[in-house]
């Protein structure tokens, strides 16, 4: 595994204490977006790749640990799960049983294992999942802190094209921003990031530390993600798979759908990873070369100077003219009016 930027070695402790008392704005804080393909069909080894890719993170000094979209779940890249308009074939439906079968419970037994790697390796982790809420999957984002405690989740709201045939829409209450020792951490995934209104939400609860996880190896990407981190005066950390042919089943249990002359070392996701700073700059990546580590040292004193330009929040917002009214609360197809019915009503 390619470390793209090395931490300088030396003697003492992996890991600052963070004096709460201090000038917030003067840390620095050492993060890592991680490049590295879902073992697909097979979450408890993918689980256990997260493990040796967070500790190699971590032996380098990491405090932040950032994976791509769907990581842990698969991201079905080049499936069409059999769908046409108006038809759905029964192989199609086989391969949803497996995908769905791949998903994970949150809360669950994975998410409790993801905690305790946070906790283990003393890291604040950002991981993409795919999310299982009965039968219906929704592509997710988990946070947890270095004391090895789940924090909340973050559901994508705009699944892309033919993604919307297999996972849900999150709604206006999962888009959360978690105020840390290290800055403030939250997260869209992919095309989610090219939604004004979504960012413009993150914007307004003071995110710091952008996470984007994302399938979108195009170098157009690269724009997206500049123009976000001078845009909301914050850094962003864009992680994505690097993926082959032969990181997926082979066929005919899956099937790259248009793409009959793909070899096993064929690249179908060329990754990209990157980390900007707030002003625009690139701290590390983009990385199209393989599974990396890609690492930067954030010095958040950048933020008020970036802010010092531009606060889209701030002192560059005119609410007066233009505002926005985000609908946090969550949003549930049946809602019962009495959550248990008494036991007397039984005994009548």
């Amino acid at each position: 595994m390619a470390l793209v930027v090395p931490a300088t070695v030396n003697d003492g402790p992996l890991f600052a204490e963070v004096d709460m008392g201090a000038d917030a704005s003067a840390l620095t804080v050492r993060a890592t977006v991680v490049q590295a393909s879902t073992v697909f069909y097979d979450t408890p080894a993918t689980l256990d790749k997260a493990e040796r890719l967070l500790a190699e993170a971590t032996s380098f000094g990491s405090q932040l640990v950032v994976f791509p979209e769907a990581f842990i779940g698969g991201y079905p890249r080049g499936s069409t799960f059999g769908v046409t308009i108006g038809n759905r074939t029964a192989k199609g439906k086989e391969e949803f049983r497996k995908y769905h079968a791949a998903a994970i419970d949150v809360p669950g037994p994975e998410v409790d294992r993801l905690a305790a790697m946070a906790g283990k390796y003393k890291v604040y982790l950002v991981m993409g999942v795919i999310e299982r809420d009965g039968y219906t999957l929704y592509c997710t984002v988990l946070f947890f802190d270095s004391q090895g405690h789940y924090l909340g989740k973050h559901r994508k709201v705009m699944p892309t094209a033919l993604e919307r045939i297999i996972w849900g829409f999150g709604d206006g209450s999962t888009i959360p921003v978690y105020e840390t020792p290290i800055g403030k951490i939250g997260a869209a995934i992919c095309w989610e990031n090219r939604m004004p209104l979504l960012r413009t939400a993150l914007y307004g609860k003071g995110i710091e530390i952008y996470c984007a996880p994302t399938a979108d190896s195009r170098d157009i990407w690269q724009a997206s993600m500049t123009h976000i981190a001078l845009e909301g005066g914050c850094f962003v950390l864009s992680a994505n798979q690097f993926c082959r042919r032969k990181d997926y089943p082979p066929a005919p249990e899956y099937e790259f759908s248009g793409a009959d002359d793909l070899t096993p070392d064929s690249v179908v996701c060329a990754g990209g990873s990157v980390i900007i700073s707030p002003s625009g700059n690139v701290l590390a990546g983009p990385n199209y070369e393989g599974e990396a580590l890609i690492s930067a040292d954030l010095d958040l004193g950048e933020i008020a100077r970036a802010k010092f330009d531009f606060d889209v929040v701030g002192h560059y917002s005119r609410p007066d003219i233009l505002s926005l009214v985000v609908r946090d609360s969550p949003t549930k197809p049946v809602t019962f009016s009495s959550a248990s019915v008494k036991t007397e009503d039984f005994q009548k």
